[in-house]
């Protein structure tokens, strides 16, 4: 292009050239921007609901220190510092957001966030950092520092691995050799929409650590629950059923609190009646039914002890209510049922029998028991006919309504990792390509059946199957470490119902790390 003779207006076309080609290798392809912005809306979400469910457990555990001092005081204010320093970086992080983000006028327009500019003037300064940058860096490092202190020594070694693999900040080990600094390696000339949904990794991980770190301290408390010696053992009545009806006589098991198989009762009293009748280590209960509501069971419980006889107080209720005037229908998964799979339905009427109880609805099949599967079909709603007979002749009838929805859209993944992911070219080249539902109710089966790969540089690829063909890892091949790769246009259906349309499958970028 530049050799040999040429005339100037020639020397120009080259020039134009040459910019249009750097132009098109800096800037990234709008499907990558939305999978950031995609995928930084999912972080959210997901911080959005750890943040209630985290908070719900240090309530939690405030409430049994108050109630066992001596068991949970001591794990509560371990929780409590964690809690304190978590909510401190979680907020810092969320002031970095909000500081990179100002002057956007929509942050929901993921393919105008293109610029680097943002993140390199918040964090860095020539060839070192801002003070917000170093700021970031101390932050995480004395986070990591606090989290493991709070933890102490009995901490298990995964949790304490997991800590300092979220938050270190160490040099970086480039493949061609060298290292350089976590902050450049991260931020430094990224995009803005990565930079943020990076910041809300940090985030989700903040919560990660807290979850795994409330959830030891509560595992430990509960092993030494379980080492309870037998003279702490309770009796507990065990009722044939959750209620009975008015005029039905009272059945049901006495029991220790630690089931014991081979125990025989040497004597049990209830309400001053001798119960005679024993069976695998409980006493067998058959006593008038009493008034409606709640009536007491007192008495006691006498067993041997090595040699001796111990007896335990019975303290325990059963409730007698009316007779049933509806039908109690639930679904096992959620208060709506999915079009496109079976979904798994409990019908029963309180005080009828199971084989007394007939229910009906379109696409209603019963399984065993009060156990019933419904396939939905068209439409929004879906209405259960239940009915039945009491064993005094009484018919009993009601109608329950379920809302329907579709199946939501499932992400494209490799190795089980969704949205923007890293891996070396030579995995991405043999990985299959699959489509997952995320945090759905359902365990469903999902067939790729297609998709289409779009590699910087080179035209789209359409692959027929869930593996890069040959054609796609030809046009691999030729990438570079660093590159985005775009797997989109997901072809997928249901492996147990081909017929049922699934809604678009969503993007994933694939970052090549060498």
């Amino acid at each position: 292009m530049a050799g040999g003779k040429v005339s100037p207006r020639q020397k120009m076309i080259n020039l134009m050239y040459l910019v249009f080609i750097a132009m098109i290798a800096l800037n990234m392809s709008k499907e990558v921007l939305s999978a950031f912005g995609y995928q930084n809306e999912r972080l959210v979400e997901s911080n959005e609901r750890a943040l209630v469910s985290t908070q719900v457990v240090l309530e939690n555990l405030a409430l049994k220190a108050s109630e066992q001092p001596e068991k949970y005081e001591k794990p509560y204010q371990m929780a409590s510092a964690i809690k304190e320093n978590s909510d401190s970086f979680y907020q810092f992080i969320g002031g970095l957001k909000e500081e990179l983000l100002k002057g956007i006028d929509d942050p929901t327009d993921y393919e105008s966030m293109d610029k680097t500019d943002a993140g390199d003037v918040l964090f860095f300064a020539g060839d070192g950092y801002t003070e917000q940058g170093n700021l970031f860096i101390k932050n995480m490092e004395d986070y990591k520092a606090s989290i493991i202190s709070n933890l102490g020594e009995s901490a298990p070694e995964q949790i304490v691995q997991d800590v300092e693999k979220r938050f270190n900040t160490e040099d970086i080990k480039l493949a061609e050799g060298g290292r350089e600094p976590w902050l450049n390696n991260r931020y430094e000339g990224f995009p803005l929409i990565s930079t943020i949904t990076n910041l809300s990794a940090i985030q989700s991980d903040i919560l990660s650590t807290e979850r795994e770190a409330f959830n030891s301290m509560l595992s430990d408390q509960l092993e030494l629950d379980a080492g309870i010696s037998a003279d702490t053992y309770g009796a507990i009545f065990m009722p044939d059923k959750p209620a009975f009806i008015q005029g039905e006589n009272i059945t049901g098991k006495i029991v220790l609190g630690r089931y014991d198989a081979s125990l025989k009762p040497e004597k049990v009293v209830v309400n001053g009646q001798v119960m005679t009748g024993n069976e695998k280590g409980a006493s067998l209960v058959n006593l008038s039914g009493g008034k409606l509501g709640e009536n007491k069971l007192s008495g006691e419980f006498v067993f041997q002890q090595k040699g001796e006889s111990v007896s335990i107080p019975i303290d325990a209720s059963y409730l007698v209510v009316a007779k049933p005037s509806g039908a109690v229908v639930s679904a096992d998964a959620m208060n709506v049922v999915y079009r496109g799979i079976s979904n798994p339905i409990t019908i029963s009427i309180p005080g009828v029998a199971n084989n007394a109880v007939k229910a009906s609805a379109p696409g209603l099949r019963k399984v065993k028991g009060n156990t019933y599967t419904l396939t939905p079909g068209k439409g929004r709603e879906v209405v259960i006919s239940v009915s039945g007979t009491m064993s005094n002749g009484e018919p009993v009838s009601d109608k329950r309504k379920f809302r329907i929805k579709d199946i939501p859209a499932p992400m494209a993944s490799v190795r089980n990792e969704v949205g923007v992911i890293r891996m070396p070219k030579s995995s991405l080249a043999k990985a299959t390509i699959s489509a997952q539902l995320i945090d759905f109710v359902f365990d469903v089966n999902i067939v790729t059946t297609g998709f289409k790969i779009k590699i910087p540089g080179q035209a789209t690829v359409v692959v027929n199957g869930n593996r890069l063909d040959s054609k796609a890892q030809k046009a691999l091949s030729k990438a570079r470490r660093g590159d985005i790769i775009t797997i989109f246009d997901v072809k997928a259906k249901l492996k147990n119902n081909s017929s049922y349309r699934l809604k678009n499958v969503m993007p994933l970028s694939v970052e090549l790390s060498n």
